[in-house]
């Protein structure tokens, strides 16, 4: 519990945009690991973790986003309950993957609307405190 408690400070300490981004890559890892037959532990915690992070950062988002934080974070809950039986599955492994990926992309958008700024190749962060 320590260990979670010490994650969520560290993760408030971030402004809304950066944490939004770090949600999208958690998200992005989800896709990646999702695809592999080996991945299942990984997306498991993954998963866990994701809804953590919206669990942390949806109170202090603008209501459309965080409306769209909760609504993932309730398919993301449907994944983790699912998951022991379908990470056995390619096509369910592959549509976990396609799903995370579009959740990464739309989290993305949220978090370049709030300030976060990508460039490229990576990411190139211009964050305005509110």
């Amino acid at each position: 519990m320590k260990n979670r408690e010490a994650q969520r400070e560290r993760y408030l300490a971030d402004a809304l945009p950066v944490r939004l981004a770090g949600l999208a890559a958690d998200l992005g890892r989800v896709a990646s690991s999702a695809r592999r037959a080996t991945g299942g532990a990984a997306v498991s915690a993954l998963l866990e973790q994701s809804q953590f992070l919206i669990e942390w950062t949806a109170a202090e988002a603008p209501v459309e986003t965080a409306e769209a934080l909760v609504n993932l974070q309730v398919m993301l809950a449907l994944w983790r309950r699912a998951w022991p039986e379908a990470q056995h599955s390619a096509s369910q492994r592959s549509l976990l993957a396609a799903q995370a990926k579009q959740w990464s992309d739309q989290v993305l958008g949220h978090a370049e609307h709030a300030g976060f700024k990508t460039s490229g190749s990576g990411f190139a962060m211009t964050v305005q405190m509110r």
